[in-house]
């Protein structure tokens, strides 16, 4: 993706660097994308190769001027919140600093390092599943997906800065002997369903966050065995490995928050202990850019720089009193826990699903028979993870991405619990009938409320969240003007990046509080 944020992020206007040329020469340079260095396998890309060629072929498009739409909206955001900012009085900043420090102190308290949480992690899973079914591509640049866009790329892809969520028209570009295979979702699940016995020797309560990821609790199995836990990190890997023919990377800490962080530190097929020591952990995250935390997406981060000035997680405490005065207790709670290193670390057994998702992007159709049959490919599909999960639920959302980038959503709460493929592809249908006839690229279903669900009451009224949007009522509409703009409802960032094609079966730790339709 690309935004024209340069100058947000640095609220300068200067030319380039003497010798590169100015703006209106190289106007990619103005552009941040997100497809450079990101991902494991992309350290030495040719950042301004890949800007040059996103930027030059993406000009002019619907995406292109949907991302600049949303570049002014963000730009306005940070305008807004700078004026702000510079209006606090020195009483004001005194104020919210003792609201800072109290809370700092509070949270501080609650750190718990009597648990061992690993996150495990498949290396480039789609393209690797598919080298094994085919092995004549080994060694050679592979993506996942077609033309119009890209699930993932192997390491040799990568090199050249094709990645996930890039259209597959930029990455030949990028990489003119790329070589593209078609998403085979059987044959991922199959794999995904193999590694998942081997979790379950270390953590039979394992918390699955998609297809090739997992948060294993490995605090007791370290101490029935005695051993250390990175021999445990070591021995599941070959298990895998020898399960699957598939390698994985595991990061090793105290809470999960921190352990998905380690699990990208040495990948491909590689592991990364942080140890249970609060030196330790305040020293970890003391540089960590605040881009690496899950919950911080594209856009907070450019807020947090532009207006806060904030780049590493140890300037979430020194700016804590900014935090406290524009955002809500639980949003300031989340962005000064990312500084002190906490996370969650409670047991599987006492949390509560929120909700279970998926999704399907295409190529922009208008054909009522092919949207309806992708809607009953994700009923089937939520059906049975949510039957494998013994769960039920009122509340459905349709999500619809146009043509043009736009996103809407609508919901409907139901007077009775829904499980069957049946009972949410007929409401489902409803809710896609209400937005007939339209142009769309992506369709998404959600299922929330569970019977049992115990979470609403815990949540903080302060905080806006897209729920606040698309589940008052019986039947509502949410539809952003400036869509997307850190589209992760329905995503699983751990494949697919922007939700290529994901299934999502819960919320683990923190969202993005900038995250769609709470912008």
């Amino acid at each position: 993706m690309i935004v024209k944020g340069a100058r947000v992020l640095d609220g300068s206007a200067n030319a380039m660097m003497k010798g590169k040329g100015t703006e209106d020469d190289r106007p990619w340079q103005s552009y941040h994308t997100v497809y450079t260095t990101a991902k494991a396998g992309m350290e030495l890309v040719d950042k301004e190769k890949v800007q040059r060629v996103v930027y030059e072929m993406s000009k002019g498009s619907k995406y292109f001027q949907n991302e600049e739409r949303k570049e002014a909206f963000i730009k306005q955001k940070i305008d807004n919140l700078r004026i702000q900012c510079a209006n606090l009085t020195q009483e004001d900043l005194a104020h919210y600093q003792k609201v800072a420090d109290r809370r700092i102190v509070e949270l501080e308290a609650s750190r718990d390092l009597s648990r061992i949480w690993l996150h495990v992690d498949m290396d480039a899973f789609y393209a690797a599943v598919e080298t094994l079914s085919n092995p004549t591509l080994k060694g050679k640049p592979m993506a996942v997906g077609s033309m119009s866009m890209l699930s993932t790329a192997n390491y040799e892809a990568r090199k050249f800065g094709v990645r996930a969520a890039m259209p597959g028209f930029i990455a030949r570009k990028l990489c003119p002997e790329l070589i593209f295979v078609p998403t085979d979702f059987k044959k991922y699940t199959y794999y995904s369903d193999l590694t998942r016995k081997v979790f379950g020797r270390y953590d039979p309560n394992f918390i699955a966050g998609s297809l090739d990821e997992a948060y294993l609790d490995i605090t007791e199995v370290c101490r029935e065995r005695n051993v250390k836990s990175e021999e445990i990190a070591q021995e599941l890997r070959a298990g895998v490995y020898e399960e699957t023919g598939l390698t994985c990377s595991a990061g090793v800490a105290p809470n999960r928050l921190l352990a998905k962080v380690c699990s990208d530190i040495n990948k491909p097929n590689g592991q990364y202990v942080l140890p249970n020591d609060r030196m330790a952990v305040m020293t970890f995250v003391s540089s960590l850019p605040i881009r690496k935390i899950g919950g911080i997406g594209k856009v907070t981060e450019h807020i947090l720089k532009g207006v806060f000035g904030i780049n590493t997680c140890e300037q979430m405490l020194e700016k804590s009193s900014y935090i406290c005065a524009f955002f809500s207790q639980s949003t300031a709670d989340f962005f000064c826990s990312v500084g002190l290193g906490l996370g969650q670390t409670d047991s599987p057994q006492v949390r509560f699903r929120k909700s279970i998702s998926s999704e399907r992007t295409f190529s922009a159709t208008k054909d009522e028979v092919l949207l309806h049959k992708k809607l009953e490919e994700l009923a089937e599909m939520l059906s049975a993870d949510m039957q494998k999960e013994g769960l039920s639920g009122r509340t459905l959302t349709l999500k619809l991405k146009t043509a043009s980038f736009e996103v809407r959503t609508r919901a409907v709460t139901l007077q009775k619990y829904i499980s069957s493929s049946e009972d949410i592809l007929k409401h489902a249908k409803k809710l896609l009938q209400a937005e007939l006839p339209i142009s769309v690229r992506l369709i998404g279903l959600r299922v929330s409320q569970f019977n049992g669900d115990k979470c609403s009451a815990k949540s903080d009224p302060t905080q806006k969240t897209i729920t606040n949007f698309i589940t008052s009522g019986d039947v509502n509409r949410n539809c952003s003007s400036f869509p997307d703009v850190a589209d992760h409802d329905f995503v699983s960032n751990a494949e697919t990046d922007m939700s290529i094609d994901s299934r999502q079966t819960g919320q683990l730790d923190w969202r993005d509080p900038f995250d769609g339709a709470n912008i």
